[in-house]
């Protein structure tokens, strides 16, 4: 079964809720002060049953001005609009300011009906010929020129029959909604219900819902909740899909403490934004440019916030006109890329009201952007005009060095998970994505990993001409060389690959470009080298302190330190302390004296232990600790032991 969402949009009074309730039999007026007054103050909904098996799911909008709030709410995801124009009236401004947020808000088609039809008799024959020609000025240029225009009475029930057949020609050229994408469900009222809790209902624009999800509100992010009970259109049902009025019980939250203004989203999937990256334009009726930074009310979905808008390419928005755009929120707001929006201001235009932009989604929670910088717009324009592939590689290039989960991926692209999953592979395949962490599937853009990866090389290479005498830079080091967001998996990966790509080489903690030759290898290191060894041997037990090192062989600190761990390296010297290296042949006769000692005389005293080395406490306490952590000797009380002889 087919289903698609139709919309009604007209000024106030000119019949819209007692078309739909000829129509569908359902009165949309359900307030009491909407019952008091004879006008709609909130959204209204009824359902069509249309010949070829089709449901229409009817969003019956206010008209008055100071309901326009409700009207957006109602236009997003609208498949086909009826614009009603009364035969008495004709064309008045809240039915031009209806026809901008429906073109706006990227409503495909739709058709003009003429109510209050049986008033046309006696307001002359010429009256409608020239009602006509008013409405197709109105609608010229707009997705509704050359619509029908249709007269029908909701008293009479005159042109019903065929109002609902053009309905029905309209509704074949509707694509179906894939319910595979993320779940999202603009909640415009809550309520709770003796026996089952809190109910919340909307127009389900994307996605799936059924029993049993586990569900959140946006924004805030709320813990999970646990869908009990689906109904559409008053029906119980065990999945209720796009396209479809929708109600959900929800136990586990108060009806208070749900707001108009938030979305029921999938756990984990869609994020709370202040900021949006957006395709923006200005209506031609605009009565003067939009500047950099205006300060405009957002209507998303059920939502309302206040936005400063800036432009991305230019200092000004000139009417009639399209660019991009960033929107900062005074509040968070939840959205999904492809969702259309209106922004209003604060003054009225003659003869419309106050709606003066409106446009689409491109991205959700992007990075602050800077007006003139060409390599953002490059990634919006894959974005708003990109395939699959193109538009989720900019969002991963959005995400930078931190990258995202797989998990988080249909809330930042709409791209239904079986979409992500079969482009995932394609691009890490070609180099435009790199699956960095397999457990929590988590991938970051190619462009960004090669940015990395050149940072890294340079960075050792900046290492070895800093001190060409290092073996390499320490691991540690090198990745502290990264953003803070990097992850350090992202980290292992790319060096893991540039190794494989030979243009870095690992050698235990140490990194060095292939091509670089250590101390050992070059004439003038291998001179420090001698040296260094040199005066650690003439030392012996009794070595220059490592503060002292470079002024007796006449090197920098970084020298000497670079050739030191090459001597540790090859077993010629031992670090004992942090500022106390020992010629290696001087401490392997210390432990072979006192080894002999212990096993002669079963312990040594600290004095005894001092003797045998002839030094002072200044180079015996260290050496002492030192056989301790080499597991040579054992400390118990004052004395030490050999370690093996009858002691743990």
């Amino acid at each position: 079964m087919k289903r698609i969402v139709l919309g009604t949009a007209g000024h106030i009074d000119h019949g819209k809720t007692a078309l739909v309730r000829a129509l569908t039999g359902i009165d949309t007026d359900r307030l009491a002060e909407e019952k008091r007054r004879g006008i709609t103050i909130e959204l209204g909904f009824a359902h069509l049953g249309l010949p070829d098996g089709t449901v229409a799911g009817v969003v019956d909008v206010p008209g008055h001005e100071r309901f326009v709030r409700a009207m957006a709410a109602g236009a997003g995801g609208i498949d086909v609009v009826v614009l009603v124009v009364a035969a008495d009236e004709g064309v008045m401004p809240q039915t031009r300011e209806h026809l901008d947020i429906c073109r706006l808000l990227g409503v495909p088609r739709g058709l003009v009906a003429v109510t209050k039809s049986d008033l046309l008799a006696g307001l002359g024959e010429d009256w409608l010929p020239l009602l006509e020609g008013e409405i197709a000025a109105a609608v010229k240029g707009t997705f509704l020129e050359g619509a029908p225009i249709l007269p029908v009475s909701a008293r009479t029930g005159e042109g019903l029959d065929a109002l609902k057949a053009e309905v029905a020609r309209l509704a074949r050229e509707v694509p179906e909604r894939s319910p595979d994408g993320p779940l999202y469900l603009p909640v415009d009222r809550a309520f709770s219900l003796k026996g089952f809790g809190t109910v919340v209902t909307g127009t389900l624009v994307s996605g799936a819902v059924s029993e049993g999800d586990a569900v959140a509100l946006c924004p805030p992010a709320t813990e999970p909740l646990r869908v009990r009970t689906v109904q559409v259109h008053g029906a119980p049902v065990p999945r209720a899909l796009a396209g479809q009025r929708t109600a959900v019980n929800l136990p586990g939250v108060e009806a208070g403490a749900v707001a108009r203004g938030q979305a029921l989203v999938q756990a984990g999937v869609v994020v709370p934004a202040r900021m949006l990256d957006v395709e923006l334009s200005l209506l031609a009726a605009a009565p003067k440019p939009l500047r950099h930074r205006a300060r405009l009310l957002l209507h998303l979905g059920t939502a309302q916030a206040s936005a400063t808008v800036a432009l991305l390419d230019r200092a000004e928005l000139a009417p009639g006109q399209t660019c991009f755009a960033q929107l900062r929120l005074a509040e968070p707001v939840a959205a999904l890329p492809g969702l259309r929006f209106i922004l209003r201001g604060f003054a009225v235009l003659q003869g419309r009201g106050k709606t003066l932009a409106g446009g689409r989604v491109l991205a959700v929670q992007p990075p602050r952007r800077r007006r003139g910088r060409p390599e953002g717009l490059v990634g919006l324009e894959a974005l708003a005009r990109g395939d699959a592939d193109q538009r989720l590689e900019a969002v991963l290039a959005m995400a930078g060095p931190a990258g995202l989960a797989e998990a988080a991926l249909p809330g930042r692209t709409a791209l239904p998970q079986k979409a992500l999953a079969a482009a995932l592979p394609r691009l890490g395949a070609r180099g435009a994505a790199l699956l960095f962490d397999k457990e929590h599937r988590a991938w970051v853009a190619g462009s960004v990993a090669e940015q990395l990866s050149q940072r890294l090389v340079a960075a050792v290479k900046a290492f070895h001409r800093a001190q060409p005498l290092a073996a390499g830079m320490g691991r540690e080091a090198l990745r502290g060389k990264l953003p803070p967001i990097t992850d350090p998996r992202l980290f292992q990966r790319l060096l893991t690959q540039l190794v494989e790509r030979q243009q870095l080489a690992v050698e235990g903690d140490h990194v060095r470009s292939p091509e670089h030759r250590a101390a050992s290898a070059s004439s003038a290191g291998g001179e420090l080298k001698a040296r260094v060894a040199a005066a650690l041997a003439k030392g012996a037990l009794t070595p220059p302190w490592l503060a002292e090192l470079p002024g007796l062989v006449g090197a920098s600190a970084p020298d000497v330190g670079a050739v030191l761990k090459l001597l540790l390296a090859e077993g010629a010297v031992v670090r004992v302390s942090a500022e106390l290296w020992f010629d290696a042949a001087a401490v392997a006769a210390l432990r072979a004296r006192l080894v002999a000692h212990l096993r002669e005389r079963k312990e040594i005293a600290t004095p005894e232990f001092k003797d045998l080395v002839g030094a002072t406490r200044k180079y015996v306490i260290p050496l002492a600790e030192y056989f301790d952590r080499e597991k040579v000797t054992l400390r118990v009380g004052e004395k030490r032991v050999l370690r093996g002889e009858g002691h743990a």
